[in-house]
């Protein structure tokens, strides 16, 4: 933000290409077994056209988005020590294998709590036709902007604060 220009609000990210290889995968890394994770006929047997993905594999994508966001906000220039506090899902559609998604993530809300930026962040996921998928809210705690104040010296001269 070196060029005097304002802190964008949204931005527009992807394309976010949807493998089964990355589905199975964290399926996998879950620990969840449900066959249209891995099975394109289990898929189709429940009305998808391919495997779907699991409802939280859109939260790894937001996060990649979240973070293109946050670096170019002010308010969180690095994404060391943001602490997740929350975020929600809700789904259109699920997400499948062969979709090409792409997300517009937005600066909802911006407050702070305890001196930090507390940010919420809306991410919305659509398919190469433009129609909706998903969308996640995100809130997040930035570290504090400036270093804590000093301490005073102990003037007793005591070693313990």
């Amino acid at each position: 933000m070196t060029d005097g220009a304002a802190a964008p609000t949204s931005l527009c990210c992807g394309p976010y290409p949807i493998e089964r290889a990355r589905i199975a995968a964290f399926a996998a890394a879950l620990g969840d077994p449900h066959p249209a994770y891995t099975d394109p006929a289990a898929a189709r047997a429940l009305g998808h056209p391919d495997v779907i993905a699991p409802p939280t594999y859109l939260a790894t994508l937001a996060g990649d988005a979240e973070d293109r966001l946050l670096a170019a906000r002010p308010e969180c220039p690095a994404t060391e020590g943001v602490v997740h506090r929350a975020q929600t899902l809700r789904h259109t559609r699920p997400a499948r294998a062969g979709d090409l998604l792409h997300a517009t993530v937005r600066l909802a809300a911006a407050t702070t709590l305890a001196g930090r930026p507390l940010l919420t962040l809306d991410c919305e996921f659509r398919d190469a036709h433009g129609d909706p998928v998903a969308t996640t809210t995100s809130t997040l705690l930035c570290p504090a902007t400036a270093p804590p104040a000093p301490r005073p010296l102990d003037t007793t001269g005591s070693e313990h604060p």
